[in-house]
C-alpha cells in the first residue's frame, strides 16, 4: 500500500467526504500524453477502482492559444487504450461563468483587484522569498473601480497585457504563490469550445482547485512540483467558502534516456527530429502504442515503480522489461529474416515442399500451431553465417553444422560470392534423419531461424534504438542542449522477409520474430508492403 492509499484508507475510516473517493485526471489539451501522464492516469483511475470511487476526466482548457481539439481527441484515445473509462468528461471552460462570478464575489469583498502594472513590474514587486514583496500601487482601488475595470476587461475594452485581476492575498508570505497571484489575464484568442465569448481567461492556479471543488473531488492528486501551490489551493477554497478537496503530491516520473517536457517534445516534432507525436521513438503514449507497447505492460510498469514522495530517475530498462515480460505471454511467434542471404540445400529434392508444424505461442496453447513450408531454397540471417569463424562462433560456417528451427540439421559445404566479394549463396547439405522431433545422435551447438523462398514476403523493418545517447539528456553540459545528444542511429530501416500469412489486418497485435525480438505492424503497412516496428529485443 502506498502513502496515498494510506491517506484514503484513513479518510474512509473517519467517514471523511461521506466516505466517498472521487479523483480526477486533469490534462491540458496542448500536447500528446506521455509515459509520465500514463503513471498519473494509472494512479488516479486506479485509486478510484480500488476504493469503489469515481474518476473524472477534466481538460484544463484555460489557455486557448496553445490548445487544440486534436489534443483532446488523442488524450481520450490514450486513456481508453490504457483500459480506463472516466466517470464524466468535463472541461475547465464548463466553469468559466462560475469562476467569473466568484471573481466578482472576491472583488466585492476586497479580496481581488485590477492591476495595471506590467508583467515586469508585477514580478519585481513580488520580491524575493527571503524578503517581503511590495504592494502594487493599484492594490487599494475601490470596489466600484475594480468592478468596473474587471467588467470592461471581460467586454474586451483593453489591450492584451494591459491589465490583470489579482487576488489580495499576502505580499509578505514566504510562499511566492501567495503574493497576490494573478487570477485573470486578457487574451484575444478563440477558444476551441467557447469560441469568442471570452476576452479574459482564468489562470491555472485559480481554475484548478475551484474546478475540483465544483466536481466534488475528494482527493486532488498532483505531481510534486505543485506542492508549493498547495497553500494557494487551500486559500482559494477557504476564502470562497466552498467544498475543499485535499491536494496530495507525489513524485512525477523521470525516465532515463528520455525527455518528458512537452516543450521539448514539441521541439522534436516541429524541428523534424522525429516523424511526429506518434513516432515510435517518442515517449508519448501514442508513440509507445505505435511501437508495439501493450497497455498491460505500461500498467504493470506503473504498478512496479509505485508512488513515491521523492524525485528519482527510473531506468528505462525497467519499462522495457515490463514490455518484454508481457509480450512474451501474448506475442505470436513467426519466422522473419531481417538481413537475408540465400541458402541452397543441395541434396534436398527439387520442387519438393515439406510441411512442418510451428508453435504460435509456447506460453498459450490456445494460440495453436501453423504450417510452414520447407524447401530446397531458404533464407537465413546474414549474421548467422561467418566465412572465417573462430572457435567462439557456434552458428553456421564452412564445414560446421547447425539446426534449422523446426526442421533439420544442415552442414555448409561451400559459398558463392559476387564480384565485390559479397556472399550471395550459401550451399549446404541436410541430414534427413535429423528432423525436429526425431531422435538423433548428431549434436549441434546452435539453432538458427530461416524462411523458405516460396513462403517469404518482403517487408520493411524499422529498428529503433534510444533517442538519446546519454541517460539524462535534460542535464547537459554548459553550452549544449538536449538536442546535442540525439542518437543519429536511433532509426535503422532494413528490407527483410516475413511469412506470407501475415496481412495488414492481421488478428495478431504483437509478434515475436524468433531469435530477434518483438515487433508490430506499423500504420504505414499495406498488404502490398508490410512495415514492422521493432518494439524491444528478446534480452536486456
Amino acid at each position: 500500500m502506498n502513502f496515498i492509499e494510506e491517506i484514503i484508507e484513513n479518510d474512509l475510516k473517519n467517514c471523511k467526504n461521506g466516505s466517498r473517493v472521487h479523483t480526477r485526471f486533469p490534462p491540458e489539451p496542448n500536447g500528446y500524453l506521455h509515459i509520465g501522464h500514463a503513471k498519473s492516469i494509472c494512479l488516479n483511475f486506479g485509486l478510484a477502482e480500488k476504493f469503489n470511487g469515481l474518476c473524472n476526466l477534466r481538460f484544463d482548457d484555460t489557455n486557448p492559444t496553445k490548445e487544440d481539439v486534436e489534443y483532446v481527441d488523442s488524450i481520450k484515445e490514450d486513456i481508453q487504450w490504457l483500459g480506463f473509462q472516466w466517470a464524466g468528461e468535463y472541461y475547465a471552460s464548463d466553469y468559466f461563468d462560475q469562476l467569473y462570478a466568484w471573481a466578482e464575489w472576491m472583488i466585492e469583498r476586497e479580496l481581488a483587484y485590477v492591476d495595471d502594472s506590467t508583467q515586469e513590474e508585477i514580478s519585481r514587486g513580488r520580491g524575493l522569498p527571503t524578503l517581503p514583496g511590495t504592494e502594487s500601487k493599484y492594490r487599494n482601488r475601490s470596489v466600484e473601480e475594480n468592478m468596473d475595470l474587471f467588467r470592461r476587461m471581460r467586454a474586451g475594452e483593453f489591450h492584451e497585457g494591459s491589465r490583470v485581476l489579482r487576488a489580495k492575498a499576502d505580499m509578505a508570505s514566504p510562499n511566492m504563490h501567495l503574493r497576490d497571484p494573478i487570477l485573470y489575464r486578457i487574451l484575444f484568442a478563440e477558444h476551441h469550445r467557447t469560441g469568442n465569448k471570452w476576452y479574459i481567461y482564468p489562470m491555472y492556479d485559480y481554475a484548478h482547485g475551484q474546478s475540483d471543488s465544483i466536481e466534488g473531488i475528494t482527493h486532488s492528486i498532483c505531481t510534486l512540483e505543485f506542492e508549493v501551490h498547495r497553500p494557494l489551493y487551500n486559500w482559494f477554497c477557504k476564502v470562497l467558502e466552498i467544498h475543499h478537496p485535499q491536494q496530495i503530491e507525489f513524485a512525477r516520473l523521470n525516465l532515463s534516456y528520455t525527455v518528458l517536457s512537452k516543450r521539448k517534445l514539441l521541439q522534436l516534432v516541429n524541428e523534424k527530429y522525429v516523424m511526429g507525436w506518434d513516432d515510435p521513438r517518442m515517449p508519448t503514449i501514442s508513440g509507445l502504442r505505435r511501437r508495439g507497447y501493450s497497455p498491460k505492460a505500461i500498467r504493470n510498469f506503473a504498478e512496479t515503480i509505485g508512488v513515491a514522495k521523492r524525485e528519482n530517475v527510473i531506468d528505462v530498462g525497467l519499462l522495457e522489461f515490463c514490455v518484454r515480460e508481457h509480450l512474451n505471454k501474448v506475442a505470436i511467434r513467426t519466422l522473419a529474416v531481417l538481413d537475408p542471404v540465400k541458402l541452397i540445400i543441395d541434396n534436398y529434392p527439387e520442387n519438393e515442399t515439406e510441411i512442418l508444424t510451428a508453435v504460435n505461442n509456447p506460453e498459450d496453447a490456445g494460440d495453436g500451431t501453423r504450417e510452414i513450408p520447407f524447401e530446397k531454397v531458404i533464407y537465413i540471417e546474414r549474421a548467422d553465417f561467418k566465412e572465417d569463424a573462430d572457435i567462439n562462433f557456434f552458428r553456421l560456417s564452412i564445414d560446421s553444422e547447425v539446426r534449422l528451427k523446426y526442421a533439420y540439421i544442415i552442414k555448409c559445404t561451400h559459398i558463392a560470392k559476387d564480384a565485390a566479394g559479397k556472399i550471395t549463396e550459401i550451399h549446404c547439405t541436410y541430414y534427413p534423419e535429423t528432423k525436429s522431433g526425431m531422435q538423433t545422435t548428431r549434436k549441434v551447438k546452435a539453432t538458427i531461424h530461416w524462411i523458405s523462398e516460396n513462403n517469404a514476403k518482403p517487408a520493411e523493418i524499422r529498428l529503433f534504438e534510444r533517442l538519446f545517447t546519454i541517460p539524462e539528456p535534460d542535464n547537459t553540459e554548459e553550452g549544449k542542449t538536449f538536442l546535442n545528444y540525439i542518437n543519429p542511429n536511433s532509426l535503422t530501416i532494413t528490407n527483410g522477409l516475413v511469412e506470407k500469412n501475415i496481412k495488414k489486418e492481421s488478428v495478431a497485435k504483437y509478434y515475436q520474430f524468433e531469435r530477434t525480438g518483438y515487433f508490430c505492424l506499423d500504420k504505414d503497412a499495406t498488404d502490398e508492403k508490410l512495415v514492422f516496428n521493432k518494439t524491444v529485443g528478446l534480452k536486456q
